[in-house]
């Protein structure tokens, strides 16, 4: 069992002195995130691939996913911004080794091949968080609960390394109840939020790969967010809701359809019974995932 890290999931490639990072959905993120270029310089000339978290680092040390906002969509951040926004990649599997594909292996084996490798404390920038076998998961979780941290991840010690889905071996448990979302139109703003949005309204796919509707949010925003989702929306508008079941007539008669490009995040209390997101509250754009893979939880 180890800590969930709210950040970003990005897989490093390093190779002599080549370092390239890429998001769950294989989209190159080198550029975005220069700092990290510090693995060469840690792996001693060995080629690997690893998995880990990008996170921003907040006050006191915890992560901040809304500071890792003004981050993630950059290909080329300016060197203030990069000093401003401090990042840590925690690193906790290990891929390949040497040319020696390790998926096969057991999650423990994997995790002593990563310790072996003596990443942890060489820099500021990179960290190899420790997993735990004998700690009770509910005291973990309460540790959890007093750094801030997101939650947790329970993993079978023997399970392998399934890419590009979601493994029953490894169960996470969150403190926060988070939604991945697409979004699929929005209502006019009133009032301060005039000239922009009111309300983002939401969607994500159901095992017949259907568009549901989730509800909206209208919280959660800073200023330059609404101009920056304004803007992106005003270039998917469509004439017709994308979602494959009618949107309540509340919210439906004063939309702006989208087409459904868009992924975001959004945390929440519950669902209500006709699976409506209560008390919902935006964290953030996800430029790393694609629409198709934001599924009902």
């Amino acid at each position: 069992m180890e800590f969930k890290w709210d950040g970003v999931r990005a897989i490093a490639a390093v190779t002599g002195e080549q370092v390239r990072l890429y998001s769950r959905n294989s989209n190159n993120i080198t550029g975005g995130y220069p700092e990290l270029t510090v693995l060469r310089g840690l792996v001693a000339g060995r080629a690997v691939l690893l998995d880990g978290e990008i996170v921003a680092l907040g006050e006191g040390g915890c992560p901040d996913f809304g500071l890792l906002q003004q981050r993630m969509h950059l290909r080329a951040p300016s060197p203030q911004l990069v000093e401003q926004v401090l990042l840590c990649y925690y690193v906790f599997d290990l891929l390949d080794l040497d040319g020696h594909r390790l998926l096969s292996q057991s999650y423990q084996r994997r995790r002593e091949l990563l310790a072996a490798l003596g990443l942890d404390g060489q820099s500021p920038q990179v960290r190899v968080p420790p997993y735990y076998t004998d700690v009770d998961g509910r005291q973990l979780l309460g540790v959890a609960r007093g750094h801030g941290l997101e939650g947790v991840v329970g993993k079978r010690l023997g399970s392998r390394y399934e890419p590009g889905r979601r493994s029953p071996a490894w169960i996470k448990t969150a403190l926060l109840r988070i939604q991945e979302v697409v979004i699929g139109g929005w209502t006019t703003g009133r009032g301060g939020r005039a000239g922009t949005f009111g309300a983002l309204l939401l969607g994500a796919y159901d095992e017949q790969g259907w568009l549901r509707y989730l509800g909206d949010v209208g919280t959660g925003f800073s200023g330059r967010m609404l101009d920056d989702l304004l803007e992106r929306l005003a270039a998917l508008a469509q004439p017709d809701s994308p979602f494959d079941e009618p949107v309540p007539r509340g919210h439906a008669r004063r939309a702006h359809w989208v087409r459904p490009q868009l992924v975001g995040e959004v945390e929440y209390r519950a669902l209500s019974r006709d699976r409506r997101l209560r008390h919902a509250a935006w964290r953030g754009l996800r430029a790393d995932k694609d629409p198709t893979q934001v599924t009902l939880t």
